[in-house]
Order: C-alpha cells, then sequence, then structure tokens
C-alpha cells in the first residue's frame, strides 16, 4: 500500500462550494493515496476589510458561529472533531437546505454536535470570541499559502496549495482521481495561476 499523503482542506462551513469540494476530496480518498485533514477558516474574517455588499458581511458574521463552535470543539476535544462536525453541519445545511433558514442556525448546530457525541450547549460558543484567535491563526495559515484575493476552498498538498477547484457537483470514482490527478499537475508549476469560466450552474449534494 502507498503512504497516505495529507491533503489539507480549509472551509467555512457555510460555503456550498467548499462543501462540494470537500465532498469530492472524500471521493478522491478511495482511488488515490491521499488523507484529507479539515481545517477551519472564516469568510467573515476574509471580507471584514473589504468592499462587498453589507447584507453579505451580515450573513459571513452570522455564520462566524458555526466555525468558533468547531474551533472549541477541536480544542476542548481534539483536532479529530474538525472533519466530523464539518460533515454534520454541511449535511444539514446545504443538503437538508437549512442555510436557507438562518434563524435555525443554533439549532443546526446543536444537533451536529449531538450527532458526534459532543454535548450540544457547546453551541454556546457562536456567542462567544474566546475562539476567535485561534480561528484567526488557522485562517491566515490557508489565506497566506494563496492571496487574499481568493476563499474557501483552500487545498494544500506539501508545497503545492491552491484555491478550489470550483466545482458543482460531486465527482465520484475514478472521475474523481482525474481531475485530483489534473488539479495537482497545473498547480505544480510555480507560473500557473488562473484557469476559469463563468459559473453556469448552481452546487449539488447528492
Amino acid at each position: 500500500m502507498a503512504e497516505k499523503i495529507p491533503a489539507d482542506l480549509w472551509f467555512d462551513p457555510s460555503c456550498p462550494f467548499a462543501w462540494v469540494t470537500s465532498r469530492w476530496l472524500l471521493e478522491v480518498e478511495k482511488v488515490r493515496p491521499i488523507e484529507p485533514r479539515f481545517r477551519f477558516m472564516s469568510l467573515h474574517f476574509l471580507n471584514e476589510d473589504k468592499d462587498v455588499p453589507d447584507d453579505y458581511k451580515q450573513r459571513a458574521l452570522k455564520n462566524l458561529g458555526s466555525v468558533r463552535v468547531v474551533a472549541a470543539a477541536a480544542a476542548k476535544h481534539g483536532e479529530e472533531y474538525v472533519g466530523r462536525l464539518y460533515t454534520e453541519l454541511g449535511t444539514r445545511l446545504h443538503n437538508q437546505g437549512l442555510s436557507k433558514q438562518p434563524e435555525r442556525l443554533r439549532e443546526v448546530n446543536e444537533a451536529a454536535l449531538e450527532a458526534v457525541g459532543l454535548d450540544g450547549n457547546l453551541a454556546d460558543a457562536m456567542e462567544s470570541d474566546e475562539w476567535d484567535e485561534a480561528i484567526r491563526a488557522s485562517h491566515d495559515e490557508g489565506i497566506t499559502l494563496v492571496g487574499q484575493e481568493v476563499g474557501t476552498p483552500i487545498i494544500r498538498v506539501g508545497a503545492n496549495a491552491f484555491f478550489g477547484p470550483v466545482i458543482t457537483k460531486i465527482l465520484r470514482g475514478e472521475d474523481a482521481g482525474r481531475m485530483w490527478d489534473g488539479v495537482l499537475a497545473v498547480t505544480e508549476f510555480d507560473d500557473f495561476f488562473e484557469l476559469k469560466r463563468t459559473r453556469t450552474r448552481r452546487p449539488q449534494f447528492d
């Protein structure tokens, strides 16, 4: 068996594109020798000093609560809860459509915590800045790899780091592996910076 290569992915739980990419990365793990490792970042921190619409800033600030919960769980119970909580949060927010009901965000976090065997009261971290320093440290580590003009997801494999890939469907099987091979191939070149086309589809989570 080939030794597994760590592949770090930085995410904000609220981002639907990061969610699709993260699920694709888990599919890649089935066909390529990688070990996905999940790291948190914050779209609030990314955009707090940028000229973006106020309503977007307000949503990002509210969604910081879920990042705080993940950071608190990691600090109190271990880093293994980062990926597990992300799966539970993302399933509820995106697959179940609860991201469209921000008034239920506390409920979503409590349910995610309980699904991984933690006390739902840890959702109190949503309203606390106690974990913001740790979030900023993780956020800055990821964003420093790729620059301030991108967002989430960020992936690092060894010395190779990049934003994306931004995809709208979770590729599976060998298709997932082939895309992984292609992404690594182009991003290994120091002078490669961007491939892009206008998105014409919304993310699909199935």
